[in-house]
């Protein structure tokens, strides 16, 4: 049997979380058009009975940190550099090929690397060919391969490379699971996902989610969430007028925790103004940031 770690890197635009969710069937990472959507590093499992099983991360966009919760997304980064056996080096096929490189070439990979060119549905073959021609030179590419993880373009192709480069060796995980993530980080999740899609460029940035009650009972799971933001603008948009925009988002997000647990939630949530969370040790430890 063969197993494996497969962990996805790039920058924040690249789309990791789509081809996350692709190559698993499963919608596991939060997605949005806004960049920085992912902060911790998210583990989903793939297994085919006796014949192999893929521990596949999604790991956040390589930045340069700007304060200490960068800094803890990037920590998620360092360790998936450190267990990986295979990399998936995922580019935006209209990104700046040039600044891609220097970003993979900085990681000194020393695990097979594969460049997946993303988004090619609606590319040019020339501007595509140009990039797998320029990636294949580099030194720490082992193959390209173009997809696109949305329209789920040639991920059977990726797919058949990554088996064909895992190790041998016994499954890391019980082979019905998905993920060792809890359901309880999931729900804070998608709460986050509906402010990226609710909100402007500002609060969902300066925004995080905490999970503070999860009872389940035979008939409805009930959760209560505070969303913390950092100054009391932020709060009064985010309640919106008459309490508008707070109820959409908890409808929104109630509506997915449904689908998701397949069960009746009742959702409660609260908004906390914390000046300064994101450069706060205890409070990023609080939100669940180590």
């Amino acid at each position: 049997m063969k197993s494996g770690f497969v962990n996805i890197f790039g920058k924040p635009n690249a789309g990791k979380s789509t081809l996350l969710n692709a190559l698993l069937g499963e919608k596991l990472a939060i997605v949005s058009p806004k960049v920085q959507t992912t902060r911790h590093r998210i583990k989903g499992f793939l297994t085919e009975k006796d014949a192999y099983q893929i521990i596949f991360s999604d790991t956040p966009g390589i930045i340069e940190p700007k304060y200490k919760l960068h800094e803890k997304m990037m920590h998620s980064v360092k360790s998936a550099l450190e267990d990986a056996d295979i990399a998936l080096l995922l580019v935006d096929v209209y990104d700046n090929l040039e600044e891609n490189n220097q970003l993979f070439s900085a990681l000194k990979l020393k695990v097979p690397c594969i460049v997946v060119l993303n988004k090619i549905d609606g590319a040019k073959p020339a501007k595509i060919k140009e990039a797998q021609d320029f990636f294949s030179q580099q030194p720490y590419c082992k193959k390209v391969i173009s997809v696109s993880a949305l329209k789920q373009i040639n991920l059977k192709e990726l797919l058949a490379e990554i088996i064909a480069l895992l190790p041998e060796g016994e499954p890391f995980y019980p082979e019905d699971d998905l993920t060792d993530l809890s359901t309880k980080f999931f729900t804070g999740e998608m709460i986050r996902e509906k402010i990226y899609e609710l909100f402007g460029d500002e609060i969902p940035y300066h925004s995080a989610v905490m999970i503070n009650e999860f009872k389940e009972r035979p008939d409805i799971i009930k959760i209560q969430a505070d969303i913390v933001v950092q100054r009391e603008s932020q709060k009064a948009i985010m309640i919106g007028e008459g309490g508008k925009m707070i109820k959409k988002l908890g409808t929104l997000a109630r509506e997915d925790m449904e689908k998701f647990l397949q069960q009746k939630v009742f959702l409660q949530l609260f908004i906390k103004v914390k000046p300064k969370w994101r450069d706060n040790e205890q409070q990023l430890k609080e939100y669940g940031y180590f």
